[in-house]
């Protein structure tokens, strides 16, 4: 049975698994699938301040922390015990391109030209970990949800806001892909 976990699944194993969590939880007790909104439970339950947004009955969505957990303890596990054998498929193109952005290590899914501990404390790391960070918590909170949020949960409920973030997070995705990060590896 092990053997068969450690073998790399298709994609659609996962879409599948994805698609059904969307169901399962409405059916459950309406319960809406959004990782950003942790943080929110996490604040209002270990800083009790007189904040009205964090003035909510955050123990009702206590499933949501375990779920976050949850997935935490899974990705451990995963990277752990049941790594792919197989060395990484990139296409030539992008392995070409990452090569003219200075990216030659292609060993693992994050490249350790970029995300390393020695990176941390550089001007590289102020811009992919510091100000990164702060631009994907601030879109989250401003599109008022994840783009798991928004394009699994939102999506399937037919929500027109959700549809508008969504294409937003596209249209972000491919201009900070094949603008503003050949830009910024330029800099460095």
């Amino acid at each position: 049975m092990l053997e068969l976990i450690k073998q790399p699944w298709h994609w659609s194993v996962a879409g599948i698994a994805i698609g059904l969590t969307v169901p399962i939880l409405l059916l459950l007790g309406n319960k809406k699938f959004g990782i950003s909104s942790s943080l929110r439970h996490v604040c209002a339950m270990c800083f009790p301040a007189d904040i009205d947004f964090f003035k909510y009955d955050w123990r009702k969505e206590i499933w949501n922390l375990f779920f976050v957990v949850g997935i935490t303890l899974g990705a451990i596990i995963a990277s752990q015990y049941l790594q792919n054998p197989n060395d990484l498929v990139i296409a030539d193109a992008t392995k070409q391109r990452l090569i003219s952005y200075g990216i030659t290590d292609f060993s693992n899914l994050m490249p350790h030209d970029i995300f390393a501990w020695s990176n941390l404390f550089t001007l590289q790391g102020l811009v992919f970990f510091v100000i990164g960070g702060f631009l994907v918590g601030f879109g989250a909170r401003y599109a008022g949800g994840c783009t798991s949020g928004h394009a699994i949960m939102g999506l399937s409920n037919l929500q027109i806001p959700s549809l508008i973030a969504t294409c937003c997070f596209m249209i972000g995705g491919f201009v900070s892909a094949n603008l503003i990060l050949p830009f910024i590896f330029k800099l460095f």
